[in-house]
C-alpha cells in the first residue's frame, strides 16, 4: 500500500492541521474481530488523532464487548487515558448478536478517555447517567449507533469536535467518513 492509500495519511490530508477538543470513533463498526488481524489494527492505532487534538480533550470511542482490550490499546495509542464508559443496551427485548464465545451481545461500550489538564467534563455531565436506553436512534442491525450519543457528548464536553468514521454530517462537527479509511 503506498502512503497516500494509508488511513493516517488520508485523515492528516482531511484535517489539513485542524485541531479539536473532542473525539468520537467508531472504528470496529466494519472491522469484525476476526479481520482485525495483519496490519488492520496496527493502521487504526496509527492514525494521527493525538496531533489534531487540543492540549486538553475528551474522547468517546465505540468498542464491541468482544473487543474490549483492542479498545483500551486504541485509546491510548491515540493520546487518551481510559476513565469511564457508557453503555448502549441495543433494543428493548435484550436480543442480541450471537456472542463470539458465551453470551449474547445485547451491548455496546463507549469508552470515555482524556488527555491533558482541567479535563473534567462540563456540568451537565454529573447529572448524566453512563446508560443510553434502547430506542434512543441507531440501528444495531445496520451498526448504527444511536442518535442519543450526539447530545450527550454535546452537553458533557467541548467542542470542536470530531467525528472518526462516521456515516453521515451532522452540524458542527467535522466527519471523517469510512470510506476515507
Amino acid at each position: 500500500m503506498d502512503d497516500s492509500a494509508r488511513p493516517a495519511t488520508q485523515l492528516t490530508a482531511f484535517l489539513e492541521g485542524q485541531k479539536f477538543g473532542c473525539v468520537l470513533a467508531d472504528p470496529f463498526r466494519d472491522r469484525p474481530a476476526e479481520s482485525l488481524g495483519g496490519g488492520a489494527f496496527e493502521d487504526l492505532c496509527a492514525l494521527p488523532v493525538a496531533e489534531h487534538m487540543e492540549d486538553r480533550a475528551h474522547c468517546y470511542l465505540w468498542v464491541p464487548n468482544a473487543l474490549l482490550p483492542e479498545g483500551m490499546k486504541l485509546l491510548q495509542s491515540w493520546g487518551f487515558k481510559y476513565t469511564s464508559n457508557i453503555v448502549w443496551q441495543k433494543s428493548s427485548d435484550l436480543q442480541g448478536e450471537e456472542g463470539p464465545e458465551i453470551f449474547t451481545d445485547a451491548t455496546a461500550l463507549l469508552l470515555f478517555g482524556i488527555r491533558g489538564k482541567n479535563v473534567r467534563t462540563l456540568a451537565p455531565a454529573r447529572s448524566t447517567v453512563n446508560f443510553i436506553q434502547p430506542g434512543e436512534g441507531g440501528d444495531p442491525a445496520l451498526a448504527l449507533k444511536p442518535d442519543a450519543q450526539y447530545g450527550l457528548i454535546e452537553r458533557c464536553s467541548w467542542g470542536p469536535f470530531l467525528e472518526l468514521f462516521g456515516r453521515g454530517s451532522r452540524e458542527g462537527w467535522t466527519v471523517w467518513s469510512a470510506d476515507a479509511a
